[in-house]
């Protein structure tokens, strides 16, 4: 069985959201965040002491873009992963891997310097320049699928999972009103699928102090 260990909003909500779009069998742990910190025994699980984590069949895997296409191209029948023969490809994996290293990369500084540090370790001016520095790609992201409902192939995939948990961080962090229209206007349906619902369910009956 898939065991996947997860901090409630964090990035392995991506690892969430595809096994329930898959309707997978798996295992939650859910962990305090930062678990490296908060949970030290989690080391001796990944070393690394980031999340997401999952294992599955003997092998681990801790890099949510890459779990995401993982599950996608092991559970093909689902439809959630572009063939390279198809015209989407490249839009396809583009899109997959832009929503942790363009997307959400800035984001998780701004969090460090606006809320994660201490006090008296936050920088406002490093956490404003990633502010701005992330709110012109989502903007950028938006026109590229300009007049699609979804990131790639006129249909939902593990492409709108990442880019759809970058807009959800951002609403978190309280980004939200600053967004483009069109990207608050994708998330709203993404949100809706059933199964991102379900993820958002399993994360809350699995919370951790």
């Amino acid at each position: 069985m898939i065991q996947l260990y997860h901090c409630e909003g964090a990035r392995s909500f991506r690892a969430l959201w595809m096994l329930e779009e898959l309707g997978a069998e798996y295992r939650l742990h859910m962990l305090p965040f930062p678990p490296r910190f908060r949970a030290p025994d989690y080391l001796e699980i990944n070393p690394l002491g980031t999340i997401p984590f999952m294992i599955v069949n003997d092998a681990a895997m801790s890099e949510s873009s890459a779990i995401a296409e993982y599950l996608a191209d092991t559970h093909w029948e689902a439809g959630l992963s572009v063939a390279p023969s198809d015209l989407a490809y490249a839009d396809y994996l583009n899109f997959l891997h832009m929503g942790e290293a363009t997307l959400t990369f800035p984001q998780t500084l701004y969090f460090r310097y606006t809320m994660l540090e201490p006090p008296e370790r936050r920088n406002p001016q490093v956490a404003e320049d990633y502010r701005r520095w992330f709110l012109k790609r989502p903007e950028a992201a938006m026109g590229m699928m300009r007049g699609r409902d979804h990131a790639c192939g006129g249909r939902f995939t593990a492409a709108d999972i990442s880019v759809g948990y970058a807009i959800k961080f951002a609403e978190a962090l309280g980004l939200g009103d600053d967004l483009p229209p069109a990207a608050t206007e994708y998330f709203r349906r993404l949100e809706a699928r059933p199964a991102y619902r379900r993820a958002v369910e399993a994360e809350r009956e699995n919370a951790v102090e």
